[in-house]
C-alpha cells in the first residue's frame, strides 16, 4: 500500500484542538526534546555531516525540536544533539528516493532496516552540535538508554 508523501513533524498543527492561541499555549508543557539511541557508526556520520536523515520505523507523536544523541554500546554516552527540521513519512521507495543522497547508509541497509514495513520515517537533521565532553545519560538526565527513543 503506497501512501502519498506527507510530512508529520508538525502533524498536530492541523488538529481541531489547536485552533486558538490559548490552546497552543497549553502545549508548552509537552516534550520538545527526545533521546534517540543511535549506533556508533551512524552517530559519527551524523556528526560529520554525511548523514542528514535518521531513519525510524516508528516516530514521535509529539512535536520534537531537539534530539539528544545517545550512542549505543560500546560507547554508551550522550555525544551531542541535533535540531529536527522535519519528519518525512512515506512509502519506502519514495522515502529512499527523497533521502538517498544524504542518507548516510546504502540501499541494502535501508531495505534491511525497514523489512516487513510499507512505510518509513526519516527525521530531517538540522543543526548538529557535538558536545565537547560526552555525558552520562543516567547521571545527566536520570533515564536509562531507550531501545528506540524517549521523550525528555
Amino acid at each position: 500500500m503506497g501512501l502519498s508523501a506527507t510530512s508529520t513533524a508538525r502533524h498536530e498543527d492541523s488538529s481541531p484542538l489547536r485552533k486558538t492561541s490559548s490552546v497552543r499555549s497549553s502545549d508548552s508543557h509537552k516534550p520538545t526534546h527526545a533521546v534517540l539511541s543511535i549506533k556508533p557508526e551512524y552517530a559519527e556520520a551524523i556528526f560529520s555531516g554525511k548523514k542528514r536523515f535518521e531513519f525510524r520505523r516508528s516516530v514521535f507523536r509529539e512535536n520534537i525540536r531537539v534530539v539528544i544523541v545517545y550512542i549505543t554500546n560500546p560507547v554508551g554516552q550522550v555525544a551531542g544533539e541535533f535540531s529536527v527540521t522535519d519528519v518525512i513519512t512515506d512509502d519506502l521507495d519514495s522515502l529512499w528516493d527523497r533521502t538517498e543522497k544524504m542518507a548516510g547508509i546504502d540501499r541494502k541497509v535501508f531495505t534491511d532496516y525497514f523489512a516487513g514495513r510499507d512505510v518509513g520515517h526519516a527525521i530531517v537533521i538540522g543543526t548538529v552540535t557535538r558536545y565537547e565532553h560526552p555525558l552520562d545519560l543516567q547521571k545527566t538526565y536520570g533515564v536509562r538508554p531507550p531501545q528506540s527513543f524517549l521523550y525528555l
